[in-house]
């Protein structure tokens, strides 16, 4: 049963597509994954559904009385406002409600209809008890009421920020980046109040091992268009590479048939006949539908390697360090050697960031000292991106007014090398502020990477990014040749990337484990719970959709031929390009009469085999169309 039906919504930013006129229907309790790259639409596609903006053409339906509730990307601001203040601003409505009603109670001469709407609205709203949901949200995240905003962590921030947007207990849940600035303990619980949700959720998330634990279905948004699938994460990975895979290969084709016709359009006086007038205006709509294919971006990221470093990166001795009465660091000892690719992993506040500014010089230790090894050359990626002006132009943070940079060697135009991060021409002129919290993350490796280096310092570089923006950095850091230390909570990064993690358990305690996150959870690993949260239950197993009846037979023989296709067309291809090949070659004509004739009735032959198989790749296509 639907609750909200998206009809031919379009939204454009100047020539930029974004909702290419698309059509979503949104089920009662499902659990909707949102997917796209950084700037595909997805934050749009909520706040549209939230009603926080409107579309450029088409409608949005909601089912009658439906609650929403979004969970923005932004943390609460830092203030003087209470815990308790910031999660009863989702009652904003109902206490106006309220007030109206009581207005209305005192009254002389009170409107009884007005008053029973009022009433009924209150009590749909369940505004009587108001203080006590509100309550309730708050012990539930582990908050405490009366603790201002002012001192709070990112993490305890999301947290705030998760209570005040579920406090209303919506029908249909929004999460723009829930696992923003929460630590994996905090990720966990996330699972777990997700999958317990009494209504339908719509996350977007980069954090693949959630996606995984919740998702029943996937929205997926590219380039305009937006396509859902009724599966897992997982199987909708897997059904998605194919996809694109017979994308790739039918564009290839389109664009061999399209080259096949304008080599034909060129010969003249026969494209011009009256009975071949129906090609040419097939050839006019094969130019149109070219010009109105949007080619998928490429990620072409790379780093500019140094020399190596001495085998000694850093070595840390006794370092002990504390704020007021909190211990952060106690007696540390560690060596950091070349190619090592270590994990920092833990609760937020637990000093993991305290400690990388150690090692790097930005913190002076309480006690002990720290030893840098020689030939080092650092590169810093900060979570704060402090190192981005917001004013500045995408192309001036990078190349601060060069027109080329050197990466490993050799010249490269700014342009080039911001294309490579998929920042077009126009994206590349624009300023920081207007980018996405990805786009800027993105912009920052961009930066990071540029610059020579061989010991690597990277403080949450997951956040915000696109899943395949990290499966990119992944491999990207597999090929490093220096040496790795990363902060991050993200637990497939974790598995993919280090080769062992510094595990910080709170108290000064941390200690080492060889292998990723997956590793230290099979070792019997756990965090110790740190917040208040009673909802700690491993996430419910989703429901999966009823596997359709199979095929035919016919319709299956007919899918292997179409998927065949591609190769016969290209052998023959060659085979004519070695023809033609022969034939340009002056020594053939020295050749006699008999084999120049059988040559040229042999090209004759692969021609009309390669339009036979053109127009058989048509007649599969046009069968599969619905």
């Amino acid at each position: 049963m639907s609750i909200v039906t998206c009809t031919n919504l379009h939204v454009s930013f100047g020539e930029d597509v974004i909702l290419d006129h698309i059509d979503l229907a949104i089920e009662k309790n499902e659990r909707l994954c949102v997917t796209g790259r950084n700037g595909s639409g997805k934050s749009t596609l909520l706040r549209l559904l939230a009603g926080e903006a409107e579309p450029d053409d088409g409608t949005i339906w909601y089912q009658e009385g439906l609650r929403v509730s979004a969970l923005p990307q932004t943390l609460p601001e830092r203030s003087q406002k209470t815990i308790f203040d910031v999660v009863a601003e989702a009652f904003a409505e109902t206490g106006s409600l309220l007030q109206q009603y009581h207005q209305l109670a005192t009254s002389p001469d009170p409107d009884m209809n007005l008053m029973d709407r009022l009433q009924q609205q209150i009590e749909r709203d369940d505004g009587w008890n108001i203080d006590h949901r509100i309550m309730a949200t708050i012990d539930r995240l582990g908050l405490i009421p009366s603790e201002t905003l002012m001192h709070l962590s990112g993490g305890w921030l999301r947290r705030v920020a998760i209570a005040r947007s579920l406090a209303a207990d919506p029908d249909l849940w929004l999460l723009d980046e829930p696992t923003n600035h929460l630590d994996i303990p905090a990720i966990q619980w996330l699972e777990g109040v997700i999958s317990d949700f009494q209504g339908t959720a719509m996350v977007i998330s980069h954090d693949r091992r959630l996606l995984d634990r919740v998702a029943s279905a996937v929205v997926d948004i590219d380039r305009g268009r937006v396509t859902r699938w009724d599966v897992g994460y997982q199987r909708f990975l897997e059904r998605r590479t194919h996809e694109l895979e017979v994308e790739e290969r039918n564009a290839k084709l389109e664009d061999a048939r399209l080259a096949q016709e304008e080599a034909w359009i060129r010969e003249g006086v026969k494209a011009r006949r009256t009975r071949n007038e129906g090609r040419v205006r097939a050839l006019m709509e094969m130019r149109e539908e070219r010009k109105k294919r949007r080619e998928r971006e490429t990620l072409n990221m790379e780093i500019d390697a140094a020399r190596k470093s001495g085998r000694i990166v850093k070595e840390l001795e006794h370092i002990s360090k504390s704020f007021d009465d909190q211990r952060i660091l106690n007696d540390l000892d560690l060596v950091i050697q070349r190619g090592d690719r270590i994990g920092l992993m833990g609760p937020n506040g637990t000093g993991k960031t305290t400690l990388i500014r150690t090692i790097l010089g930005e913190e002076v230790p309480d006690d002990g000292h720290v030893k840098t090894g020689t030939k080092l050359e650092v590169a810093y990626f900060d979570q704060s991106r402090e190192q981005l002006d917001p004013e500045a132009s995408v192309i001036d943070c990078v190349a601060e007014g060069r027109a080329f940079i050197t990466i490993n060697g050799r010249p490269v135009h700014i342009i080039t090398y911001l294309s490579n991060f998929m920042f077009s021409k126009d994206k590349a002129r624009s300023a920081v502020r207007v980018l996405s919290g990805g786009e800027q993350n993105r912009l920052l490796l961009a930066k990071l990477f540029m610059k020579s280096s061989n010991f690597m310092v990277l403080d949450e570089p997951t956040n915000d990014l696109d899943i395949e923006t990290l499966e990119m950095l992944e491999e990207l850091l597999h090929t490093y040749d220096g040496t790795v230390l990363v902060i991050t909570h993200d637990r497939a990064f974790l598995d993919n990337v280090v080769g062992s993690m510094l595990v910080f358990e709170g108290d000064g305690v941390i200690t080492e484990h060889v292998g990723g996150y997956t590793d230290w959870e099979a070792r019997g690993g756990r965090f110790r719970d740190t917040s208040q949260a009673t909802s700690q239950a491993e996430p419910k197993a989703v429901n999966k959709p009823q596997r359709r009846k199979g095929s035919s037979n016919r319709e299956r023989e007919r899918a292997q031929e179409l998927t065949n296709l591609p190769s016969r067309i290209e052998e023959l291809e060659t085979n004519i390009a070695t023809l033609h090949e022969q034939m340009a070659d002056p020594d053939f004509y020295s050749q006699s009469k008999e084999y120049q004739q059988s040559t040229q009735d042999h090209l004759k032959i692969l021609e009309s085999d390669l339009s036979a198989l053109f127009e058989r790749w048509e007649e599969l296509e046009t069968d599969r169309e619905p």
